[in-house]
């Protein structure tokens, strides 16, 4: 979730450049079941623009039409929307609708906590009677502060709230530049992930070849910022070159992303884990049995978009700790 609000605050930002008053929805509560859970957000534009979306498409019109009374008074509301007869969800949506107009400080304490990969919390207030009400509002607990996303409002005490803790936004490190690493690139940044690129500093290719990624680093094995990585970390290696992958597992070979996949067969893994055994006499076999080699979940992946799916598919199996089925073999909930 954390990326679909930093992509709201950039929204945001472009918009007071023209002038724009901006009104934010937020999923806080759900009788039943419904496309997505509650914590989803969407930024609605003066101009009637929509960032992101709380549902599959259906609601949102609802919502464009409810938010001109905030963009009038400046209050915030919470409406309901029924999707039992037609979205096939069989839930009833709880949306709160208020003016977002975070400030300077807030903009200021959202990046520096998006930099230092801190989590958060954010938190709305609000009842579940539709209407207006100005003691509806989020706030959002940085650690040291607690701001409001518009100024001036304050929690009421007798409110119901909808909590939500906040991680930092999910890291793919992709060791690679070629067409492969395009295409597991594209897929990552869709999906919302922030992707960096290494590749050999002789390497051709440059941020401008990987649309939406975070960083391109051009450095040698030994150089890579084996510090940065941590539980939310997911690295995939795909050199296309031996002696480059098992020169990263050497480097690699003490941390604990959440996911490190190989590219290759299996017989170019026990090759590679067998030299990285010679050149590392202690070498934890923890970390050998960590490696994800070859890549990717078994879906008959041939072409390199596929093969971006397999991963992609399977390092969410590993984030959300999921046992990969089809979900019509799935006895209970889809989200349970």
């Amino acid at each position: 979730m954390t990326h679909e609000l930093k992509k709201i605050i950039k929204a945001y930002q472009q918009a007071t450049l023209k002038a724009q008053k901006c009104v934010l929805a937020t999923v806080v509560a759900l009788d039943g079941s419904s496309y997505r859970r509650p914590g989803v957000r969407m930024l609605i534009l003066q101009d009637g623009h929509m960032i992101g979306a709380v549902s599959g498409g259906c609601v949102e019109k609802e919502v464009l039409r409810q938010a001109q009374s905030v963009f009038e008074d400046q209050t915030a509301k919470i409406m309901t929307y029924d999707g039992r007869y037609r979205l096939g969800c069989e839930g009833v949506l709880y949306i709160l609708l208020e003016p977002f107009r975070p400030d300077a400080k807030f903009l200021d304490a959202f990046a520096e906590t998006l930099k230092l990969r801190r989590d958060f919390k954010v938190t709305s207030y609000f009842d579940k009677n539709e209407g207006s009400n100005k003691q509806f509002g989020s706030t959002v607990d940085f650690g040291d502060a607690v701001l409001p996303m518009f100024p001036g409002f304050k929690k009421a005490e007798t409110m119901a709230w909808f909590e939500q803790e906040m991680k930092p936004c999910f890291k793919l490190f992709i060791i690679g530049a070629e067409h492969d690493a395009l295409q597991l690139n594209a897929l990552a940044t869709l999906t919302g992930w922030e992707v960096t690129i290494f590749a050999d500093p002789a390497e051709e290719k440059n941020i401008m070849d990987f649309v939406g990624a975070h960083e391109f680093l051009g450095i040698l094995p030994e150089e890579f910022p084996v510090n940065s990585i941590d539980n939310r970390t997911a690295i995939v290696l795909m050199n296309h070159s031996y002696s480059k992958d098992l020169a990263y597992l050497i480097t690699l070979k003490d941390s604990q992303p959440l996911y490190l996949g190989l590219l290759g067969p299996h017989s170019r893994r026990e090759k590679l884990f067998n030299e990285l055994m010679d050149r590392s006499p202690t070498l934890s076999y923890d970390f050998l049995d960590s490696i994800h080699g070859p890549a990717g979940l078994n879906l008959g992946a041939e072409t390199p978009q596929e093969i971006a799916i397999a991963i992609i598919a399977e390092i969410l199996s590993v984030l959300r700790k999921q046992e990969p089925i089809p979900l019509k073999d799935k006895s209970s909930g889809i989200h349970d």
